[in-house]
């Protein structure tokens, strides 16, 4: 009879061991999960306004993700040899918006500072992709007046 109560005993801790492993393992595979792709409430709209007189139209980014350059498929067209075809991507992840080059060929600048690995953007910031300057402003959903 004892030989029975330490098998069961074995058996149990045994799925213990495999219940904790396999928790574990879920819980690292959500943390690796994007977080926040798609537009959510309280996502702040990304404005980026021209920084001087090009012509240019303000542009609103409210997609989580776009991707800044010539091809047909990005979000952000920008109609120039200077501009590479996927030149940068703008995401909001984190609760914060950011800007990261794609390995463009004239370089992302951010505040005439290149960048080389994704960065915060805050208001007023000013971005340049090839010769077009941006200044970034964010507006919330429901207001109309940039902030």
């Amino acid at each position: 009879m004892s030989a029975t109560v330490v098998l069961v005993l074995r058996i149990l801790v045994a799925a213990c061991l495999y219940a904790f492993i396999g928790y574990a393992f879920y819980l690292l595979w959500r943390s690796l999960q994007p977080v926040n792709r798609g537009q959510k409430a309280g996502t702040p709209v990304l404005v980026l306004q021209p920084a001087d007189k090009t012509g240019q139209e303000a542009h609103r980014i409210e997609a989580g993700e776009i991707v800044v350059g010539r091809e047909k498929v990005c979000g952000l067209r920008l109609q120039d040899k200077t501009v590479s075809s996927r030149h940068a991507r703008l995401s909001y992840e984190y609760k914060q918006w950011w800007v990261e080059d794609l390995g463009s060929t004239n370089g992302t600048y951010l505040n005439a500072m290149t960048v080389t690995t994704p960065t915060v953007l805050v208001k007023g910031d000013t971005i340049t992709f090839g010769k077009f300057n941006f200044v970034a402003g964010f507006e919330t959903k429901s207001s109309t007046e940039l902030s």
